[in-house]
């Protein structure tokens, strides 16, 4: 695959990201304690079955002057142990609602850095979740980490204690690149690290990059990606960095270091794409990658794909979201419910209560449609109108009226060959996967063009 700048330079418009429908911005405070329990018992009736657990930890060290996480700097003992324990009491309240039946077969911890608090910490979570709820012997269990913090002794811990997957957030090899962002180098050899999670047993190994960063050049980016070409983890992602200092007061602190022009930016995108692709990665999404032989890569082929807050997914082990920490998002069949952000009023709440909801969001029929659309373009590419209405209860016709549907919409897809539309079924090509939210746009009703309501496509 070989994809030109002009091509992201036409569809370089404000879209959602649609890692959830409706977007993150129609969550509202009504929704209450009260309602999450209602919802958590409805899921017990809806699909899919199986259960996805996610853990947020949002201790950091040091703080990335990029990133828009809800972060907090590292506390004294005693607060990071009652906030794991409030995060046990959250599992053990909810749990309680939830058919003792049902499987997890997916565990995301993410923050925050997790792997800066201590490793028992990690295994006492690990411990209440194991006592509440079955595991399939297929789940996934994974964890977020910082390599400036990552021992060879955590790894040894963290497979005893049953993970199999990490991500490693490198953003970038270039230490003056690190430094503008004041993010700390890797503590071992990302290489080294690598070989030994491998070792373990560890598997879908992924590292991060990040481009539009303060001092980046699109050849200091080619470098970062040969590195990982040289590296051969199972997967990569590769984020734009959205400069909002309005919005995360940090990221002026870069101000003072040249940043990327906007085109050279959409450079670094097409050179990965381009070369990951050329050196035997498959493109996921829009800016993520996986070995051929990886499992997310065979979804892709097979149409099996999913997507959540946590990112991409295989539907076998794609289930109702249930989050646990502060800021967390429970994405349950019905509802969206958001915990609060900040860590310390999170542990009052739970402490008080065993639930820490602080907004949220009840989907109706007609939404539900609309997200199953949505989920079926972004990920696979896919979206047979029939087979869609069908599962639904609803004629074609219907799904029409609902989505709002008209193919006038697609009209510039079309002709530029992003698309194809036959016989009621919309296919997106390789080259259109790579703008995909902006085909997505085309099944929401709710989608009005605004500025600084969401971010670019790049």
């Amino acid at each position: 695959m070989q994809i030109s700048t002009s091509l992201f330079q036409k569809y370089n418009i404000p879209v959602p990201r649609y890692t959830s429908y409706p977007p993150a911005t129609a969550f509202h405070g009504r929704f209450t304690n009260a309602d999450y329990r209602e919802q958590i018992l409805k899921s017990n009736d809806a699909e899919p079955q199986n259960i996805s657990v996610y853990i947020h930890i949002p201790f950091c060290t040091q703080r990335c002057h990029f990133c828009g996480c809800n972060t907090a700097l590292s506390q004294s003992e005693d607060r990071i142990k009652r906030y794991v324990n409030a995060v046990i009491k959250e599992i053990r309240t909810t749990a309680q609602y939830i058919d003792k039946k049902r499987l997890v077969t997916q565990v995301s911890w993410g923050g925050g850095t997790p792997n800066s608090i201590r490793m028992e910490y990690i295994g006492e979570i690990m411990s209440a979740l194991r006592s509440e709820f079955s595991f399939a012997d297929f789940a996934e269990i994974a964890m977020e980490c910082s390599p400036a913090y990552l021992d060879f002794s955590d790894v040894d811990y963290l497979h005893e204690t049953g993970f199999n997957r990490v991500s490693m957030g490198i953003q970038d090899f270039h230490h003056e690149v690190l430094n503008a962002i004041n993010r700390r180098a890797p503590k071992h050899e990302v290489g080294e690290m690598l070989a030994y999670l491998k070792s373990k047993g560890f598997r879908g190994l992924n590292l991060d990059l990040v481009y539009g960063l303060p001092l980046q050049t699109v050849e200091s980016f080619r470098e970062n990606i040969q590195q990982i070409i040289a590296l051969q983890p199972d997967r990569l992602a590769t984020f734009s960095y959205a400069h909002i200092p309005w919005f995360n007061k940090a990221q002026s602190l870069m101000e003072k270091h040249p940043f990327p022009s906007p085109e050279e930016k959409l450079q670094m995108l097409v050179d990965s794409i381009n070369t990951m692709t050329a050196n035997g990665y498959e493109v996921i999404g829009m800016d993520h990658f996986a070995k051929k032989d990886d499992e997310l890569a065979i979804a892709k082929v097979n149409k099996q794909l999913h997507r959540n807050f946590q990112g991409y997914n295989t539907l076998k082990t794609t289930g109702q979201v249930y989050a646990f920490g502060a800021s967390g998002i429970s994405q349950l069949n019905g509802a969206f419910a958001q915990n609060i952000k900040a860590y310390d009023k999170y542990i009052q709440a739970i402490e008080s209560d065993g639930f820490a909801v602080d907004r949220g969001y009840i989907l109706n029929n007609k939404e539900i449609i609309v997200r199953d659309s949505i989920n079926q373009i972004m990920c696979n590419g896919l979206l047979d109108f029939e087979q869609t209405a069908a599962k639904h209860g609803c004629s074609v016709d219907d799904f029409l009226k609902i989505t709002k549907f008209n193919v006038s919409h697609i009209d510039q897809l079309l002709n530029d060959k992003l698309v194809e539309f036959k016989n009621n079924t919309l296919t997106v090509t390789p080259e259109g996967m790579l703008i995909v939210r902006n085909v997505a746009v085309a099944f929401d009703p709710a989608f009005t063009l605004k500025e600084r309501q969401y971010s670019n496509t790049l």
